[in-house]
């Protein structure tokens, strides 16, 4: 059973084929077995899970049917369920369980989505490589050495590994995207505002956004349906309507303007990578796709406008943890300073440290218009580029990471290597465009990724694309050895 997607779950459970008391059970037994090796969960949920199987199950017997109706899935670790941990990866939250769900958490439970458990992520989501986690690294599922991708690793690789067929995740520069192009997942990051942010503890506020992760496209569709709509208590939701995404996927390529930027082949890039692009960018065309040579002129200022914004953004956000109302604090402190240096010295990690001691200095009274706000004009300049390639073209193609997944702590003392490896997808985020990652063959054995982005509200598009594709290649099909 661990081999099914969520659309074959979907089908198995209305068809009577399993319960999903039986199915919960199989992949709660199959996680205790391998996520040893794998370390893609930080807390398991058994009771929870079984309780909600039990659920799904008797409302089915009672007539209701859906999609996510008895499904298994499992949520990135900040999304807060209530009297259930949620650390964030970090010390600083070990021993918080949160007062209540988030949006997300609440939306697909009342869909009768079953939670098995939280995943490991970088320490408040903040890295490229799940490797600065509390509870220690995640291990990618397709070789044990290498990393996963941050922040989102823990759900990329229990999905990977066939642990459960989808996961939920966050996405503030890639931490979607590039996980599922080193695991062999597809990904989606939704538009800014489409997925509620309420209950989903912050990193960068402007940045963030929740989304699946899945084996399929079609599964993407599942879950995202089950994820996305406005939610009047988060004041960055937009109230646009949600389309039936599982619904359009079989729409026809034919004539769709596909834009591949002239920015995205430089030196940086793997050229074995590079080749894996164009022959999915050949994959499409046989589909009816046009193709055609775009730019992007302000790519070049991205990943510095980035690590000025999300750092000054994080450094805001993170200001909360103070070991005074919730989270760690420090023992025996002598006053109410030592209290929070000392708390939060101890509470955060050297890479949240880093980040908080970079966007602190970006935002302090000699700096902001030096960097914080010159950093927002590249923003504009950025979404600008975008605006006006979406005037010529559909979708936006090309890699999603410029190399393949590296070997645990080959970049740890080198951290703006690993922030070099979210050039091609921090972009989005900037914009607050939508953008999926998909499964587009292999090099050395590691899973590659081609990255799709839309203009806004076009999820739909990017899913049709994507399953489309998947239609006509088995990338996505492909497993790891002992899994």
């Amino acid at each position: 059973m661990h081999q099914l997607t969520l659309a074959e779950i979907a089908r198995g459970l209305a068809d009577k084929k399993f319960s999903s008391e039986e199915l919960t059970k199989a992949l709660l037994a199959r996680i205790t077995q391998l996520d040893p090796q794998l370390n893609s969960f930080i807390s398991l949920t058994e009771d929870l899970a079984l309780q909600q199987a039990k659920a799904a199950d008797a409302r089915r017997a009672n007539g209701e049917s859906g999609a996510l109706l008895g499904a298994p899935i499992a949520h990135k670790d900040l999304f807060c369920t209530r009297g259930i941990r949620t650390s964030c990866g970090s010390k600083m939250l070990d021993n918080f369980k949160a007062p209540y769900d988030a949006t997300v958490v609440a939306k697909l439970a009342a869909a009768g989505a079953v939670t098995l458990g939280k995943t490991n992520m970088d320490e408040f989501a903040m890295g490229s490589a799940n490797e600065s986690s509390y509870y220690g690294p995640v291990k990618n599922p397709w070789n044990l050495e290498h990393v996963p991708g941050g922040s989102s690793g823990g759900s990329a690789a229990a999905v990977a590994a066939r642990l459960l067929p989808a996961a939920t995740g966050t996405d503030t520069g890639g931490s979607i995207r590039q996980p599922a192009a080193l695991t062999n997942l597809t990904g989606l990051k939704p538009t800014y505002g489409r997925v509620s942010r309420w209950g989903m503890i912050a990193y960068a506020s402007s940045l963030d956004q929740g989304g699946p992760l899945a084996r399929t496209a079609e599964d993407c569709a599942i879950l995202l349906q089950g994820m996305a709509g406005f939610d009047p208590q988060d004041s960055t939701s937009i109230d646009e309507p949600v389309p039936d995404y599982s619904a359009g996927l079989n729409g026809s390529l034919q004539g769709l303007r596909i834009g591949v930027p002239k920015e995205y082949f430089s030196a940086g890039l793997d050229p074995r990578i590079a080749d894996l692009v164009m022959a999915s960018v050949e994959e499409l065309k046989k589909l009816g796709a046009v193709v055609r040579e775009i730019s992007l002129p302000n790519m070049q200022h991205a990943i510095p406008a980035y690590y000025v914004i999300a750092p000054a953004e994080a450094s805001s956000n993170l200001s909360r943890f103070d070991g005074v109302r919730f989270g760690y604090r420090c023992e025996d402190p002598k006053n109410l300073e030592d209290l929070y240096k000392r708390s939060r010295g101890e509470g955060f990690g050297p890479e949240v440290q880093r980040r908080i001691m970079v966007g602190a200095y970006a935002l302090s009274a000699g700096y902001y218009d030096a960097y914080y706000l010159k950093a927002q004009k590249i923003r504009r300049l950025i979404k600008n580029d975008f605006m006006a390639a979406f005037n010529e073209v559909d979708i936006i193609l090309g890699p999603t990471t410029p190399n393949p997944a590296w070997k645990l702590g080959a970049k740890n003392s080198d951290p703006v290597a690993a922030y070099l490896e979210d050039v091609y997808t921090i972009t989005a985020n900037l914009a607050g465009l939508p953008g999926l990652s998909m499964p587009a063959g292999f090099v050395d054995g590691l899973p590659v990724g081609v990255q799709l982005l839309a203009p806004y509200f076009q999820e739909g598009r990017l899913l049709n694309v994507a399953h489309q594709y998947q239609q006509n290649t088995d990338w996505h099909t492909r497993t790891p050895t002992g899994f």
